[in-house]
């Protein structure tokens, strides 16, 4: 056990820097790693199906993450993507991939399960990837997970269905509705557990003041509710899933994703391995041209289902697309689904060796789509460059990047004052809509020295910082700062990370832009509460005030969680105590 271990995490560190750095990504590299020491490679290390059924807790673990990312609320207003979204997907490339077996000639059944299995797609590798490119919050990223929440929940029916389709006794129909009930009830206790007993048990073991303990006791939470699921025939990863919506609201959320971020890691990253492993390289050697074929064909069928029903969702045609490129591989519940049919005489040894590796293949095709994505994406902005507006030469004061909701306020106030200012945005569509109001707005990016050049930068005083995007922001400040160092910074952050990075970049003028808003409505619900209109702007002039003071004092902690919570505790008590004594002064 520990010389296989010590080989695949030899087989890690070798092969995913070395991916990483041709621009191939980790994905990739794990899964070659896994083919290069697999049964079909050097037979370094074997037993594929036990490695892949142990490092399926990487997608168990991954999947309680993305839980704790998610309310219930939240979850609750995706209903409609992931039912609609998901069984439209299931169901087109299910009939497309049928259609085209039966053309090819194999029977209905056959064509039947192995259309049922690569219409499912594979959750590690599409959140993985989106994750890296931080793009699960985008619109094609909420899509895509969606539809692969679907797919998990459609497990049920479809593990039913394949028996039923071979020559093998089925089960009655007594029998599948007493599963049924089961499978509802162990739901509706996990729901019911999760709400009342599991914030009281955290409680019970955070006392004990054991870090150790603390990541003991979320490995259990999440690993005993896979296997409860799994005993009544769900999926493991769904299991985990609902216990992390669960807990989405709880304030040990962060704590646990900080306990299973790491373990989470190293056994995704082995479950990819096995993956590769998985790949009969045998069969693609005996027909490389037919393995090929399907590969192609599958990959183009999903992408082009996914892209239209992203379109039909409205969708712009580059999201569609990314969501297409996002979730066109086969997934890996495509292999238990082929292992069921093959149990049932629907579908030969010979068949189910070929599909593995299509799907496998298949998964090992994703990185190089968002690699092309990526670079038609690169080309074609390089364009939209080339076709960036011409600026006047003005002698405007102030420059503001950015000009969404809260650029376009400043520009207004400037306006009325008659200030001169330039505004620039990177969205060529939010720049046509904005101007039609009678805005002077300039597409642009900000982040280019030539484009704040033409600007005059170099004559302005002010330079506001509006953009929305954190990293777009910090790459802008770090080129005015290097090459317009004379330039007065104003700031918008979007959140106190966002902040906190501003404030250590040297800007001292930092606006974070809910925050403005909220004290104003702070002050309006005291004085609807009756407070005298005089105490309620003291109340909350003295509350913004040390606020704004305690942002910069913590920002030095910003990179230790330990010690932001422990100020934020100390900030907490010393803001209750001042207004305690103003209290008791007033009485």
């Amino acid at each position: 056990m520990l010389t296989q271990s010590a080989l695949f995490l030899a087989a890690a560190v070798v092969a995913v820097p070395l991916f990483k750095r041709l621009g191939l990504g980790s994905v990739l590299g794990y899964l070659a790693a896994g083919a290069v020491i697999g049964p079909s490679g050097m037979k370094l290390a074997g037993e594929v199906e036990q490695t892949l059924h142990f490092a399926e807790l990487g997608v168990v673990l991954l999947l309680f993450l993305i839980g704790l990312e998610l309310q219930p609320s939240r979850l609750w207003k995706m209903r409609a993507i992931v039912f609609g979204l998901g069984g439209a997907q299931v169901a087109l490339t299910t009939g497309v991939i049928t259609l085209l077996g039966r053309a090819l000639g194999a029977p209905w059944t056959a064509a039947l399960v192995a259309g049922i299995g690569v219409s499912m797609s594979s959750t590690a590798f599409a959140t993985q990837i989106l994750g890296e490119k931080n793009e699960l919050g985008a619109p094609h990223g909420r899509a895509a997970f969606g539809i692969l929440l679907f797919q998990d929940l459609v497990a049920i029916p479809v593990l039913a269905l394949v028996p039923l389709l071979g020559p093998a006794p089925a089960t009655s129909s007594g029998s599948s509705l007493k599963h049924a009930l089961v499978v509802v009830a162990v739901i509706a206790g996990l729901v019911i557990a999760g709400r009342y007993l599991l914030r009281p048990a955290f409680r019970f073991i955070a006392q004990a003041h054991s870090h150790e303990l603390s990541t003991a006791s979320a490995l259990l939470v999440v690993l005993g509710t896979a296997l409860i699921m799994a005993q009544v025939g769900l999926s493991m990863a769904l299991g985990a899933f609902i216990a992390g919506v669960l807990l989405a609201d709880s304030e040990y959320r962060h704590e646990l994703e900080a306990n299973i971020e790491p373990f989470k890691g190293l056994l995704l990253g082995l479950f990819f391995m096995a993956v590769g492993m998985s790949a009969n390289l045998g069969v693609v050697l005996e027909r490389p041209i037919v393995v090929i074929a399907l590969v192609i064909g599958l990959v183009a069928v999903k992408l082009g289902v996914l892209f239209a029903l992203g379109r039909a969702l409205k969708l712009p045609s580059r999201s569609a697309a990314s969501l297409g490129v996002s979730i066109s591989q086969g997934g890996e519940f495509a292999f238990v689904i082929f292992g069921v049919g093959k149990g049932a005489l629907v579908l030969d040894t010979k068949t189910v060796e070929l599909l593995v590796v299509v799907v496998t293949l298949s998964m090992a095709v994703t990185p190089l789509l968002f690699m092309a994505r990526d670079a038609i994406t690169r080309r074609l902005a390089a364009q939209d460059r080339r076709s960036f507006d011409q600026i006047p030469d003005e002698n405007s004061r102030v420059i503001i990047a950015g000009f969404g909701r809260f650029g376009q306020i400043i520009g207004r106030v400037l306006r009325l004052k008659r200030i001169a200012f330039t505004a620039l945005d990177a969205s060529a569509t939010h720049v046509d809509f904005v101007r039609r109001f009678g805005n002077k707005i300039y597409y642009g990016d900000a982040s280019r020295v030539d484009l704040l050049r033409a600007a005059r930068a170099d004559r302005a005083e002010v330079f506001v910082l509006a953009v929305d995007d954190m990293d777009a922001s910090m790459r802008t400040l770090r080129v005015v700062q290097e090459h317009f160092p004379h330039l007065k910074i104003v700031a918008r952050a979007r959140n106190r990370q966002h902040a906190y990075a501003l404030l250590d970049a040297g800007v001292s003028t930092v606006i974070r832009e809910n925050f403005a808003g909220s004290l104003e409505a702070s002050r309006l619900t005291l004085e609807e509460l009756g407070l005298p209109a005089s105490d309620a702007r003291e109340t909350v002039r003295k509350f913004g005030d040390y606020d704004e003071i305690m942002v910069r004092k913590a920002y030095v902690h910003r990179n230790d969680e330990k010690a932001l919570v422990e100020s934020a505790k100390q900030y907490a008590a010393e803001l209750e105590r001042l207004f305690e004594q103003d209290a008791q002064g007033g009485a």
